[in-house]
């Protein structure tokens, strides 16, 4: 039941979702390029952990910078205010796990659907992306490059 995606120019394929774990987690694979990060966010409904494949990720918690390089894991509670970025300099690709179940809805509601041939640049609907994300208890924050304690009121 893999579907892929494209959300802000990443790769991103539901490996498992609400309706195979019983609403108990989603589990998504993500490949970003060097350099990319998402905004400063929070999820109020679910918590999330990362799991490196290649490459490396650096995420950004509370006053906490975590490098993560494969093999290695993050866990980010429920309601913390956070940034994840890929910090090596070829693609990072990793697996995310959100428990409870919700990563995968705002996924399949706002990205771009996969097409082979596709290379991530068509963009993605902002303000759908922000009105889905409110709706599922998700919060942006602050932009690219803001961290946790810069949060934009």
């Amino acid at each position: 039941m893999k579907q892929k995606f494209w959300l802000f120019g990443t790769g991103v394929e539901i490996l498992s979702d609400e309706k195979q774990s019983g609403g108990l987690y989603d589990l998504i694979e993500g490949t970003f390029s060097p350099g990319v990060e998402t905004p400063l966010h929070v999820h109020n409904q679910y918590s999330e952990s990362i799991y490196v494949l290649e490459g490396e990720f650096t995420v950004y918690l509370d006053e906490e910078v975590i490098v993560l390089k494969p093999g290695e894991t993050a866990f980010i509670p429920k309601g913390a205010p956070h940034v994840v970025a890929a910090s090596a300099p070829a693609p990072s690709r990793g697996i995310t796990i959100s428990s409870p179940s919700g990563f995968a809805e705002l996924i399949r509601l706002t990205g771009i659907p996969y097409k082979p041939g596709s290379d991530g640049s068509e963009k993605t609907d902002i303000e759908l992306f922000m009105a889905v994300s409110e709706r599922l208890g998700d919060a942006i924050l602050g932009p690219p490059g803001a961290r946790p304690g810069n949060q934009v009121n």
